[in-house]
């Protein structure tokens, strides 16, 4: 069974949203990134928390094991404050918030981008820098992190 896919049910299946998955040490350890999903209401959603972390882990463990799955060290972490954006709905969820951004192939001669995400439609993302509003193909994007919004 592929792993990828075994770990996306799993963790959808208690709720959360696997948000990417890290192999090191030769396949031997697995790190599992997981958020709460976006509120259907719009309303706000806390973070992930370490009882969230332990639950997902201890689901993991045993799924992995009866699925055979050889591992030697499993860690649950949230994403962090600057959660990397992978699918499409990652950029939808979090327009109006500032990301940074590397592009596999330059566009206006730059790889690099700032800015607020402003819209996501048709496979390319608007998004809002110090020099204007620019449209980049969602398939160029290498990285991509939101920006800490952090307030005292």
């Amino acid at each position: 069974m592929e792993l990828q896919g075994l770990l996306e049910r799993t963790v959808d299946g208690l709720g959360y949203e696997l948000v990417s998955v890290e192999l090191s040490n030769r396949g031997k350890m697995l790190r599992i990134f997981i958020d709460k999903p976006a509120d259907p209401q719009g309303g706000a959603v806390g973070g992930v928390t370490v009882d969230d972390c332990a639950r997902v882990s201890n689901q993991l463990t045993r799924v992995l094991e009866v699925e055979g799955i050889d591992y030697d060290r499993l860690e649950v972490s949230s994403p962090g404050l600057d959660r990397p954006l992978k699918k499409e709905a990652d950029f939808a969820r979090f327009a109006g918030e500032q990301a940074r951004l590397t592009l596999r192939v330059p566009v206006a001669g730059r790889r690099n981008f700032t800015g607020v995400m402003r819209a996501v439609a048709d496979g390319k993302l608007q998004l809002e820098t110090d020099g204007g509003v620019v449209s980049l193909d969602l398939a160029n994007i290498d990285k991509a992190r939101l920006v800490p919004r952090i307030e005292f």
